[in-house]
């Protein structure tokens, strides 16, 4: 009779929980793995990366598109290293991820072999299941534990298996679980609603925050902010949670917001923060009554004051309470916003219609949008690049994927590589600086091996650009921010995909037209002004003395000005 051994118990596994595909690297301590793999390669296919952080990125962003397990695996010691940044991006922004890591044979555990690291320790931080796997009898029903909590807990498990468990056989003795998760509607307290509402209907000028956790509950947002006259304003996750350009939507809030959501929010008496856990609160209004929606309770009062906190489905709680607050009538609060939003709209697009050499970055987003469909995949890498998008790229129904609180550079190729992975028939697009795009760019000769015809848009001035705003806005003199970069586009040729150079203003959006009937990776690498800052949607006054002293100091110590003789 026919018995498995644990590695192809594991791949079967794999299959039985909806897992289609994996990222990683082969190597000698998971080629036990790797074998059960090429056997079902019809079932779950293996996505070779260049290197394991891009792989791990690539599962994160997956989960997040998807809301689908991602996975990825890694050998032991310096392969599961590598998987750390993209695992903690994961965590931190709530997608369920699924590492598979190998380890030294189970008999030379704690001898400091080749390549043994403390990965049960190394993993403990980043996990919300973390389990070394010493059998082959265990390996199915820990298996099933780690999937299942990474979909209940919306974080990352980690399996370790030592390289000898892979080849043994899977005895009878073999414990035998449930290979699905469980769902639920969690409802906020009755009281809770109930104390909520009585705010809403006291409030002259409430606004709403709505973060990642609204998303797909898009009508059930506008239904409840339509009843109450609120604007809506959104964190960097909750972007696309209601279209850019909705009438009650104001944009973003913070550093990479507008001028408008600033203000409203500090007129506001009544904040509504709804599945975000907002963490630059000195945004936030200095004395409003405030409630908290999330279905994490911990969540609630976690970074700022609240006056009622309802525990539970952010649908649920805007269903009911639309339902049962008494209409607002007033609109004067709501219209002097849109107004705001009206005229800052307007000042937006003046600056994407400069026409003006180097290529200001605004009018590289202005054209992005002309040639993005509605349905497009849009992975954002992080620095000036997310200012440009966050405030220029007018969502309607994309999809929009970036690393949010982890912010780390390097994911906005990964990210399209799993977009288009994950939804083929889609335009997929990487939004990256070269900063970002630098970092984790040998992986765009994953998507020219896989076929999967993305299109990277390089935001190329040379420089780490935001590290230099920043640096200017302490008062210092850039340092350390210059970059050495090839020729983007002849890059992406020797690859095998198809590059775009880009410097002259009329021929950015005939690029773009270009690269999105490709039927291969694209770059488009547009040189653009390195000098243009992100400036926030409202300036503090600190940042504006920081400035005036960078500009100071540039004058004095470059010797860009002589003075006059006394």
């Amino acid at each position: 009779m026919f018995k498995q051994t644990a590695g192809e118990k594991l791949v079967e596994q794999l299959i039985e929980w909806g897992v289609d595909h994996i990222y990683g690297m082969p190597g000698d301590s998971i080629n036990s793995i790797i074998e059960p793999l090429r056997k079902a390669k019809d079932k779950i296919k293996f996505i070779q990366v260049r290197h394991e952080e891009a792989g791990a990125l690539a599962a994160a962003a997956y989960a997040k598109l998807t809301g689908k397990l991602g996975v990825c695996t890694a050998i032991a010691g310096p392969g599961a290293i590598h998987l750390l940044n993209g695992l903690y991006d994961a965590k931190l922004d709530g997608a369920p991820v699924l590492a598979i890591t190998g380890q030294v044979e189970s008999d030379l555990l704690g001898t400091n072999y080749f390549q043994e690291v403390n990965l049960d320790r190394m993993f403990d931080d980043v996990a919300v299941y973390n389990q070394r796997i010493m059998s082959a009898e265990q390996l199915p029903a820990v298996v099933n534990q780690a999937i299942r909590t990474a979909y209940a807990k919306k974080g990352v498990a980690v399996l370790t298996i030592p390289d000898d468990i892979p080849r043994f056989e899977v005895g009878k003795e073999a414990l035998v679980t449930a290979n699905f998760a469980v769902k639920q509607d969690v409802s906020p307290l009755v009281e809770d609603m109930h104390k909520a509402k009585i705010i809403i209907e006291d409030a002259e000028r409430p606004i709403i925050l709505a973060g990642n956790g609204v998303h797909g509950h898009r009508d059930a947002l506008l239904s409840f902010a339509e009843k109450i006259a609120a604007p809506i304003v959104l964190t960097l996750p909750g972007k696309g949670v209601v279209p850019d350009k909705h009438p009650y939507c104001l944009g973003g809030l913070g550093l990479i917001g507008t001028k408008p959501s600033y203000e409203a929010m500090q007129e506001a008496d009544c904040l509504i923060m709804i599945g975000t856990s907002f963490p630059f609160t000195g945004f936030l209004p200095d004395d409003a009554k405030t409630i908290h929606i999330d279905i994490d309770p911990v969540q609630i009062g976690k970074r700022y004051p609240v006056d009622a906190g309802l525990a539970g489905d952010a649908g649920i709680a805007l269903a009911w309470l639309t339902e049962h607050v008494v209409k607002k009538e007033d609109r004067e609060y709501l219209e002097k916003n849109q107004e705001r939003m009206k005229n800052w709209l307007e000042k937006l697009e003046k600056q994407e219609e400069d026409e003006s050499e180097p290529i200001k970055p605004q009018r590289v987003i202005r054209a992005l949008q002309q040639v993005a469909e509605n349905d497009a995949v849009l992975s954002v890498d992080v620095g000036n690049v997310t200012v440009w998008m966050a405030r220029h790229f007018h969502m309607t129904n994309q999809s929009f994927v970036i690393s949010s609180w982890l912010a780390t550079l390097g994911c906005g190729l990964p990210g399209a590589l799993a977009g288009k992975i994950a939804y083929p028939e889609k335009q997929v697009f990487a939004i990256c600086g070269d900063g970002g795009f630098g970092m984790t760019m040998a992986d765009f000769v994953t998507a020219v091996k896989y076929e999967l015809p993305i299109v990277v848009v390089v935001l190329n001035n040379h420089k780490i650009a935001m590290i230099k705003f920043e640096q200017e806005v302490m008062g210092n003199v850039e340092y350390g921010t210059n970059l050495q970069n090839p020729d983007f586009a002849k890059y992406a040729e020797a690859c095998g995909g198809v590059g775009y150079r880009v410097e002259r203003s009329e021929d950015l959006l005939p690029s773009l037209q270009k690269a999105v009937q490709q039927r291969k990776p694209c770059i488009v690498d547009v040189v653009v002004d390195a000098e243009e800052a992100p400036m926030p949607g409202k300036i503090q006054l600190s940042q504006a003395l920081g400035y005036t002293k960078h500009m100071i100091k540039e004058f004095f110590e470059e010797g860009k000005i002589d003075l006059p003789p006394l």
